[in-house]
């Protein structure tokens, strides 16, 4: 790698810097403003106040009532007290069919892992059933497919809004407006949840308008701070806390209140805009075309047209996608070979093969995600390297089996 190459960051899905303006709105609840919110003096009542702002300013965002938003330390927690919180406190009406008196989850099978294995969770301890949803090659949820599982005794829809490794949209509306018209005639109520992580930055996440009763979000996905985060909870929905302790939010989330990423995250929250959106598209489209045109045989993951708008996931068969990450990072390029979640698990990615792509297929994989610090001239210097990159790990990798071993030092572009 030439040193004096700046370093490029396309790896934004994974989290994003946090924004300057949101890092100043924090200050001063590391320093002056110290108080604990729960407290009654003025200390304490003057974190309260930045409290009660962040907390409209999130439920300003999502278009619903200050108390409907609870803070917490981020997805992983949200969808935790979404799916457990919410199956813990719904008392299943008695079904007549047989086996079906234990409440069911519908998912899909390309959720983030803290969905997954939360459903798993459930129903290995026998307190619930889960039907995995399988997904279309471009890995969309099917509507009709989804109608079909329905059963008398199915309490919660979870899909997320879009995928953190393809950033395939999924209808979430028209899932909406089907729960909505069934729940018209039924006696157990379905209750829809999905995880928004990746979607607050590019889509509309108005609640009313998706038909949605819970909605997971985290700060650091939007240029806000690491450790926090907050769920959507709609005003009736049965959810159980699933930590004992005092009861701060509403009493269902115990803790005391981390102030200065609540802020954070409100601040993070209130700067997210379209004309970003929009900015950050032509990029990825740029990129997109860009990649395809000049790496032979390269092909693009996820849906062409129902994608995030920062979005891009490449399979290049005969280069090993974790040697193409590690040649684009000695470039000084960042980009991911899927979920940082589990970028130290060599398992393939389950989101890939839900996509019925074949297992060497989905080891060529990366993913390279854009950000509102994203420029042209980056995108350039990605459009440069990568094809030199893939060429050479070809050759070396011969049918592919060779790719896997260390890069050499010299290695270069």
């Amino acid at each position: 790698m030439t040193e004096n190459k700046s370093k490029i960051y396309l790896d934004y899905a994974a989290t994003t810097p946090l924004d300057q303006e949101v890092f100043e709105a924090m200050k001063p609840y590391f320093g002056e403003d110290f108080g604990n919110a729960s407290s009654a003096h003025q200390f304490g009542q003057k974190a309260r106040q930045a409290l009660d702002k962040a907390r409209a300013q999130v439920a300003d965002f999502l278009g619903c009532r200050n108390e409907e938003v609870i803070f917490n330390s981020g997805a992983t927690e949200s969808n935790n007290l979404a799916i457990k919180g919410l199956v813990y406190k719904t008392k299943i009406q008695k079904s007549n069919v047989k086996g079906q008196n234990l409440p069911h989850i519908i998912t899909s099978q390309i959720e983030h892992h803290c969905v997954l294995d939360t459903c798993k969770s459930l129903q290995e301890s026998g307190l619930a059933e889960v039907t995995f949803l399988s997904v279309n090659k471009e890995g969309l949820v099917e509507v009709s497919s989804l109608e079909k599982v329905i059963k008398e005794n199915t309490v919660l829809v979870s899909i997320m809004y879009a995928n953190n490794e393809i950033g395939t949209v999924q209808p979430i509306e028209e899932i909406g407006k089907l729960i909505k018209k069934l729940n018209q005639s039924r006696e157990q109520k379905i209750y829809f949840h999905t995880d928004a992580v990746q979607a607050i930055n590019y889509l509309n996440c108005k609640v009313d308008d998706l038909g949605i009763d819970l909605l997971s979000m985290s700060a650091h996905k939007f240029y806000g701070p690491k450790g926090v985060g907050a769920l959507y909870i709609k005003k009736g929905t049965p959810v159980k806390k699933i930590q004992d302790g005092g009861a701060h939010e509403y009493d269902l989330r115990a803790g005391t209140y981390n102030i200065a990423g609540i802020v954070g995250l409100g601040k993070a929250i209130s700067m997210v805009n379209k004309e970003t959106a929009d900015r950050v598209k032509k990029l990825r489209d740029k990129l997109i075309s860009g990649v395809l045109e000049n790496v032979p045989n390269s092909k693009l993951n996820g849906s062409p047209e129902k994608r995030l708008q920062n979005n891009c996931n490449f399979s290049f068969p005969g280069a090993e996608g974790e040697s193409i990450m590690m040649a684009l990072d000695m470039e000084g390029i960042a980009v991911s070979t899927g979920s940082a979640c589990a970028s130290e698990n060599l398992q393939p990615s389950h989101v890939l093969m839900a996509l019925d792509l074949k297992l060497e297929e989905s080891h060529t994989s990366i993913r390279v995600t854009l950000g509102k610090y994203t420029s042209d001239e980056e995108i350039d210097r990605f459009l440069e390297v990568l094809p030199k990159v893939v060429e050479k790990l070809r050759k070396i990798s011969g049918s592919g089996q060779e790719a896997k071993k260390k890069l050499p030092d010299d290695f270069g572009c």
